[in-house]
């Protein structure tokens, strides 16, 4: 085992959100079947997330794999990303993925947008 295979990856994705994941690909029935996470400027807080289905990835592109589903973040995003883990919640307000994200220094209270 090389240093490289036991590295954390610089971001999570935890298993009820790569199980989320492999219920949307399956569901869509498309060739989109990586889910590509970004950091865009905009939003209340400043900076805000996208989540896109993607079926390529790009040669920059950092992926994570968990339970078979991949997730994609390019490497602007990942200077914003770096640490967080990327989560799939259900409550009685919805459901949806949640980024924790060390790097915010706040966030709106949809938890879509934040600030560095």
């Amino acid at each position: 085992m090389s240093a490289m295979d036991t590295m954390e990856p610089p971001v999570k994705l935890s298993a009820s959100a790569a199980d989320r994941i492999n219920a949307i690909v399956e569901q869509m029935n498309s060739d989109k079947k990586m889910l590509r996470v970004a950091v865009n400027g905009g939003g209340c807080s400043g900076f805000q997330y996208s989540f896109d289905l993607e079926d390529t990835q790009n040669p920059d592109d950092v992926a994570v794999v968990n339970k078979g589903a991949t997730l994609l973040v390019d490497q602007m995003s990942l200077l914003y990303l770096a640490g967080s883990e990327i989560d799939y919640v259900e409550d009685m307000i919805g459901a949806s993925f949640k980024i924790t994200n060390p790097n915010a220094t706040a966030s709106c209270s949809c938890g879509s947008s934040f600030a560095v």
